[in-house]
């Protein structure tokens, strides 16, 4: 098993670029890796990170932190409640007169 990393093969940017070019115009990942001779599974890798590359991931929010944002949020709901009880409260005197 050692030696599989001495046999996988290198590839240029220049070829990879080509055959993911390829892959999406025909629509068809199997047949551009035969056509190739590469693996299906690792030309849909290509594929796959060439249309969705990752996005940066946001930092790990401490216990704290999230405790926080977590009060500040409540408090922003229990205003915007507020606000929705005046205006109802002001649309049922106004529907009154």
């Amino acid at each position: 098993m050692g030696g599989d990393l001495m046999n996988r093969k290198r590839y240029s940017r220049e070829f990879k670029e080509k055959v993911i070019k390829e892959a999406i115009e025909v629509g068809n990942i199997s047949a551009v890796a035969r056509r190739h001779e590469l693996s299906r599974f690792l030309l849909a890798k290509w594929v796959r990170k060439e249309t969705n590359p990752e996005k940066p991931k946001e930092p790990v929010k401490s216990k704290n932190d999230l405790e926080l944002e977590n009060q500040r949020l409540k408090t922003k709901l229990g205003e915007k409640d507020l606000q929705i009880a005046i205006l109802e409260e002001l649309l049922k005197k106004k529907n009154r007169q």
